[in-house]
């Protein structure tokens, strides 16, 4: 199956995006994720104002198959969270890089984000997966 990720996109090696809007990052997983674990019946997030340091876990994503923990792909703030992913799970399959984005932090280092696997660079590696 092909998957269309965004040019402005920047992924992490464990599915988990990162766009930078102003000074501030939407997280998100990848279509490719979404689409591995199937029908997802509950998100965990955390609060607003939790620090997430990259590479740790910030959550879980819980489906019919699996409950896997997803990683911060940059370190800073949570200042929002999508409460309507939370409610309804289904957001996150149905519009993963649109509606179904996680968390807006507040980065504490925008080079981070220059670390991350640009959309072709991380369509190629899911294609060959």
């Amino acid at each position: 199956m092909a998957f269309d990720f965004p040019e402005q996109f920047r992924f992490a090696d464990s599915h988990e995006y990162a766009l930078l809007e102003g000074d501030l990052v939407r997280v998100g997983i990848s279509a490719f994720a979404v689409d591995q674990l199937g029908d997802i019946v509950f998100v965990d997030l955390p609060d607003v104002g939790t620090s997430l340091t990259r590479g740790n876990g910030f959550g879980s994503v819980e489906s019919v198959k699996a409950v896997e923990e997803m990683y911060s792909p940059i370190s800073g703030e949570v200042v929002q969270r999508n409460e309507s992913v939370l409610a309804s799970p289904e957001e996150l399959q149905n519009d993963p890089h649109g509606e179904g984005w996680l968390l807006v932090v507040r980065p504490s280092d925008l080079t981070q984000l220059g670390e991350l696997m640009e959309a072709t660079v991380y369509s190629n590696k899911v294609a060959a997966s």
